[in-house]
């Protein structure tokens, strides 16, 4: 089970988070690319993150609907409990976020997944609610050379569309897609290093970069750490995330087979039992993602693509100087990918 209750102290014990200097959010080259664990490079980059919190209506559970948390919160691998748990007192809201990380020999690709067990709504007519709620981003990091790369472009998930982004400096621009804004950077009290910036609006929790959505009120700033830490309130501006590896022993991957958690191919179970839906449209089953499932409908690369192969999409979303190579050095999803091609040319469309 995650840590229930705030670790006492804030400095971040991680070696891993060693000083370093940065320039513009963007890691100084160095002569020669010194050894970093997946662990690390995730760590790096990992963003500073605002949830808008919203605490009117039932469903809101004063606010805790919008806290991320780990998909065992409730203390099991049940995906169609999700919703009623998260109304338990026994429910624990520590902060967790999952990543993977693929590499080619000129870039990294980093994804990240934020898990709510609640989509919801405060409104009466025409939206829809579920249980179980996974939106994201990733990260391609140029390798030039220094310890942790340069970050040149993040595209993110906001319900069933993808939004892209490049930071200040990058050599990237846009490509078949637009490029949709400015992906900023900020300075974390729990290390040395600027980190860029994601946001969840509150009920639906979409991610953009911030400030495309942002904090309306009350809401949470989370860091990226080694530790979970729960909120003290909805309006709690410094609140530690802990990363897990989808890829971990008994993680996430391992479990997508499991009937319980996952309804299909990186599409979460959920039913409408309880009160989803109960004062609004409805409430829709099976309706959320894990990464290998996240699709933009219109555009060219396929469902899952931004998380199993990355260097495809990066390729789609943006126009790129130099080199950028294809071939995967390491690719945890790569094994099974030709089912997942295929799985998910046949799956039913997911709409969240």
């Amino acid at each position: 089970m995650p840590d229930r209750f705030r670790t006492a102290g804030r400095s971040l014990a991680a070696a891993v988070l060693a000083a370093a200097l940065t320039t513009g959010g963007l890691a100084a080259p160095a002569p020669a690319e010194a050894a970093v664990s997946r662990a690390e490079l995730a760590l790096r980059w990992a963003p500073i993150h605002y949830q808008d919190v919203d605490a009117t209506g039932s469903h809101a559970l004063g606010g805790r609907s919008d806290y991320i948390t780990s998909v065992d919160f409730d203390g099991d691998l049940n995906g169609r409990n999700n919703w009623d748990s998260a109304a338990s007192s026994g429910a624990s809201f520590a902060a967790h976020a999952y990543y993977s990380v693929s590499e080619t020999s000129t870039h990294w690709y980093i994804t990240y997944l934020f898990f709510h067990p609640r989509d919801w709504t405060d409104h009466p007519f025409f939206e829809t609610e579920h249980e179980n709620d996974g939106e994201g981003i990733m990260f391609a990091v140029e390798r030039d050379g220094s310890t942790y790369g340069v970050l040149r472009g993040a595209v993110s998930v906001a319900h069933s569309d993808f939004y892209s982004y490049t930071p200040a400096g990058s050599t990237w621009t846009g490509g078949r897609e637009n490029v949709d804004g400015t992906l900023q950077t900020q300075s974390s009290p729990h290390d040395s290093f600027a980190h860029p910036v994601t946001a969840q609006e509150a009920q639906g929790h979409g991610l953009k970069a911030y400030p495309q959505y942002n904090i309306n009120g009350d809401g949470i700033v989370y860091y990226p750490s080694t530790v979970a830490e729960t909120p003290s309130n909805g309006n709690d501006r410094d609140v530690r995330y802990k990363l897990v590896d989808i890829f971990a022993s008994g993680g996430l991957w391992a479990q997508r087979a499991n009937a319980n958690l996952f309804a299909n191919l990186g599409t979460f179970a959920g039913d409408n039992s309880g009160d989803c839906g109960v004062g609004t449209f409805s409430c829709s089953t099976n309706s959320a993602n894990a990464p290998w499932g996240w699709d933009d409908g219109n555009d060219l690369p396929g469902r899952g693509e931004i998380a199993t192969d990355s260097a495809k999409l990066a390729v789609e979303y943006f126009s790129i100087p130099g080199s950028l190579s294809r071939a995967y050095t390491y690719n945890p999803y790569a094994s099974a990918a030709a089912a997942l091609r295929e799985a998910a040319r046949t799956a039913p469309p997911v709409v969240d």
